[in-house]
């Protein structure tokens, strides 16, 4: 699935970025119908117009390209507050932010993590833990998120 991903967001980066906006991440999620998901950001923040606009532009060339078998569906949307983190360098922009990491290989017996991020060393993502950390490859991480600072959101919004 990452490999898949990662040639998605090569063919739809320059489109998404031509548009003025960021391309967070792509994932394809497999099932009865296919989901594609895409996910923006933009400095002054994502409007429903904007993953229109994205959405439309997207869908055109994926209808020109046709890189996904079958059905499908596209949803366009901004990373939310619990942003999915995809690339390296994701994990050194939000170092500090506590995060929740989903492995796809056990440690310790367990898959599911939650700490401080601390960023990176080398390939290997480091996450506080009470007094622990815990050292995985960026390749073992099936899923990473951000949890949401509800308290500071209100802060900024107020």
């Amino acid at each position: 699935m990452a490999r898949e991903s990662a040639e998605l967001r090569k063919l739809i980066g320059p489109a998404v970025t031509a548009l003025g906006f960021e391309l967070v991440g792509v994932e394809f999620i497999h099932g009865k119908s296919g989901l594609l998901r895409v996910y923006i950001d933009h400095e002054d923040g994502i409007g429903v117009d904007d993953c229109k606009s994205v959405s439309y532009q997207v869908s055109g060339l994926l209808d020109v390209e046709d890189p996904i078998r079958g059905q499908y569906t596209l949803e366009v949307s901004s990373p939310g507050l619990d942003r999915p983190l995809f690339q390296a360098s994701d994990y050194e922009r939000f170092a500090g932010h506590e995060v929740k990491l989903r492995l796809s290989v056990p440690v310790a017996g367990r898959r599911r993590f939650k700490g401080t991020l601390l960023g990176l060393r080398g390939e290997q993502v480091v996450v506080k833990m009470d007094d622990e950390e815990l050292v995985v490859s960026l390749h073992e991480i099936d899923q990473a998120r951000l949890v949401p600072d509800y308290d500071s959101h209100r802060a900024e919004g107020a």
